[in-house]
């Protein structure tokens, strides 16, 4: 098997580390500007160095001396995708966010790694930036592959369609075969939290610190006591719908207050997946929003997965957006797999 060393460029709490790790592939370093990243980084890996560093003020040289000789290297990466996203699109998202796309094609032109791989919102792949980082690939010698895939379909259980890349100065190289393809096969909302600890809503487990739910207010959680799995606001008694959602203007946001269903797999985790009103984000039973913890095994992080201190409080909003942002593991396992079949 090939000897692959990667770094993890924005790296965030390690999702994609942690993915190819579990694949075979040795990670030396990750790399991010947020500070809340370093504990659970490098609790969760310490055989790879955490650097907290704005990527645009990373040099190849510095790169370079984080990778051995004589190893296959691989930059990996998942730069900060706001300008791309539906949620976004449209809000006046500048050039400081698309601009770490640059970055990373700056650092592949600079060292000139045998692999890369990146993963971003499906969106990017219509934009100039995404068109420009293709030639700078194809500049230095890549092959490349990329597409949209299902997160779900491989193993994910969670409907998360992202943009994948695959790029080998090796020879050509091709995405990741599904290993859970088709809905008969997706790991569902039942078979990953359904035993876990039942929780109250605004209480946490007293074995697990991020087996925590947010508070409700007495009129959300007369709403999610109306709520059906897989229903809408709709479903309610008119008293409890919001003012909002009786304008033309909200009649579409179905999606918002409503409670997962046990026999699929869970909606895309965002930043505010902790938050019932913020999406489907209702536990199907239990009369609260799902955990952080639900959260996070539904991006496939084990569940044994740390991303706070032992000892101190770190805020919910916090790690909401760490797990929201993370690349999901079992994909970037996916990926790991077939970049190292890909230079046997």
């Amino acid at each position: 098997m090939a000897n692959i060393e990667a770094i993890d460029l924005f790296c965030g709490v390690g999702g994609l580390t942690s993915g190819l790790t579990t694949s075979g592939i040795r990670v030396v370093a990750g790399i991010d500007i947020d500070k809340s990243c370093r504990f659970p980084f490098e609790a969760n890996h310490p055989a790879a160095r955490f650097v907290e560093l704005d990527v645009a003020a990373l040099t190849g040289q510095q790169l370079e001396a984080m990778w051995s000789s004589g190893t296959t290297r691989l930059l990996a990466g998942c730069a900060p995708c706001q300008p791309f996203s539906s949620y976004t699109r449209g809000k006046g998202v500048g050039h400081a966010k698309w601009g770490m796309l640059e970055q990373f094609a700056r650092l592949v032109k600079e060292t000139k790694p045998d692999l890369v791989t990146m993963e971003n919102v499906p969106g990017l792949q219509r934009q100039e930036p995404f068109q420009l980082f293709l030639k700078t690939l194809k500049k230095c010698g890549f092959h490349v592959a990329y597409g949209v895939l299902n997160a779900a379909d491989y193993g994910v259980p969670q409907q998360r369609k992202r943009l994948v890349l695959l790029a080998s100065r090796h020879g050509p190289v091709t995405l990741p075969v599904p290993t859970h393809p088709g809905k008969e096969h997706w790991v569902t909302v039942r078979k990953a939290i359904e035993d876990l600890p039942k929780l109250q809503h605004g209480r946490t487990s007293k074995n697990d610190a991020i087996h925590r739910a947010a508070s409700l207010s007495p009129l959300n959680l007369k709403r999610i006591r109306a709520s059906k799995p897989g229903g809408t606001w709709r479903d309610w008694p008119q008293e409890l719908v919001a003012t909002c959602h009786t304008k033309e203007s909200g009649k579409h946001s179905a999606g918002v207050y409503g409670r997962m269903t046990w026999d699929a797999p869970a909606p895309t985790m965002t930043t505010l997946c902790n938050g019932f009103g913020n999406g489907r984000f209702g536990h199907p039973k239990q009369n609260r929003a799902i955990s952080l913890r639900e959260a996070a095994i539904f991006q496939s992080f084990p569940q044994n997965y740390i991303f706070g201190e032992p000892g101190k409080d770190v805020s919910s909003k916090t790690v909401a957006r760490l797990i929201g942002n993370a690349v999901p593991p079992k994909l970037a396992e996916a990926v790991g797999r077939q970049l190292l079949g890909a230079v046997r």
